[in-house]
């Protein structure tokens, strides 16, 4: 089929450190496949991407301002915008995106009460239910990584590379997609260099204790686990987001020197009802700006009210764990998303995929 479609790749300005944006090799892709592409000025550049490498590999691309992106038939974005921007769109445009509908009921109304189409990056799946678009490893390496790193830190003595200390005991809440790439980041210390290095030093390693979301039921039980925990780790995908899967209370059996390590990266929102709150009460929010946070970091008095904070433990948090490398994020993206995109460049648009027909057709 012929297609004419347009697509308006918007530039992300959510923090500094949100650096992600396409590759030219993908957007060239795009272009061959027929559609109308233009990017948003200055995009790539968090990348140290000039606007002659996207023309290089697609010369027919055009560059233009934030708002008239917004104008396009389809607009691509990996992150959510914001919902200004998105109500620039026109009703019956189609916004690409991680929009994550499960859990931002609110994002969904918006979309509908504005008459636009959305296609969910996190929601397409394929025939056996599993995404296409993710990268999973890297928001569990990523994050093991970035916990080990305060750990070291925080260890007390003998000292994190003592071969005196004890094994590190990892506890793992949830053992789906995420929690599944946990395992074995976790007993290479999230680096393999680090692991050689422990090795040669003849350093007790990692022991990682799974327990699944139903355990958490027995108060009992858990508290017992979390008082041998140095790195506590929330992969959970909760049925009620309202409730979570460990209470603030129980943060105070942990060791001082205990991580809490946020995979699951699910937001407060206290003005729902009810209140959807994050995994581990009382832990921030983080971004590729912070994702560290220190028991007594300001942004504790800037946490809703709603939450209680009382109890706290070095905390690792990011809203999007791939981001911390960019590039490496986006060329599993490009590679994932090229048949998916073909096939709606080649249908002529959303309207045209057919529920039954190919396999990237059903998935999208």
């Amino acid at each position: 089929m012929q297609n004419n479609i347009s697509i308006g790749f918007a530039r992300m300005h959510k923090e500094p450190g949100e650096r992600r944006d396409f590759l030219p090799s993908f957007i060239a892709r795009l272009a061959n496949y027929g559609a109308k592409i233009s990017l948003e000025f200055g995009y790539g550049s968090g990348m140290n991407f000039l606007n002659q490498d996207y023309l290089r590999a697609a010369p027919e691309i055009r560059f233009c301002s934030r708002d008239e992106i917004y104008q396009h038939d389809y607009v691509m974005v990996l992150r959510y915008t914001s919902d200004e921007e998105v109500r620039q769109m026109r009703p019956g445009s189609c916004l690409i995106s991680m929009l994550h509908y499960p859990t931002r009921p609110k994002r969904v109304e918006l979309l509908r009460s504005l008459g636009l189409e959305g296609i969910s990056l996190d929601s397409i799946k394929d025939d056996s239910n599993r995404r296409i678009v993710e990268n999973l490893r890297a928001v569990a390496w990523n994050g093991i990584e970035a916990a080990f790193r305060v750990l070291r830190a925080t260890y007390p003595a003998p000292g994190f590379g003592s071969p005196a200390r004890p094994p590190v005991r990892v506890t793992l809440i949830g053992a789906g997609a995420v929690g599944s790439q946990v395992i074995p980041a976790a007993i290479r210390y999230g680096d393999e260099d680090i692991r050689s290095r422990m090795v040669a030093g003849k350093i007790p390693g990692v022991i990682v204790t799974t327990i699944d979301y139903d355990i958490t039921a027995y108060e009992s039980y858990t508290r017992q686990i979390l008082a041998q925990t140095d790195i506590l780790v929330d992969a959970t995908q909760r049925p009620d987001p309202s409730r979570p899967v460990i209470p603030n209370a129980w943060i105070s059996d942990l060791p001082q020197h205990a991580v809490l390590l946020d995979l699951s990266v699910d937001p407060y929102d206290c003005e729902s009802l009810p209140q959807s709150v994050k995994g581990i009460e009382g832990i921030p929010q983080g971004t590729l700006d912070q994702y560290i946070f220190a028991p007594d970091d300001p942004v504790y008095s800037r946490m809703p009210a709603c939450i209680d904070t009382t109890n706290r433990r070095y905390v690792v948090s990011c809203y999007s764990w791939p981001g911390i490398y960019p590039r490496r994020c986006m060329d599993l993206y490009g590679r994932q998303l090229r048949p998916l995109m073909r096939a709606l460049i080649e249908k002529g648009g959303v309207k045209n995929i057919d529920p039954t027909g190919s396999f990237f057709e059903r998935s999208l």
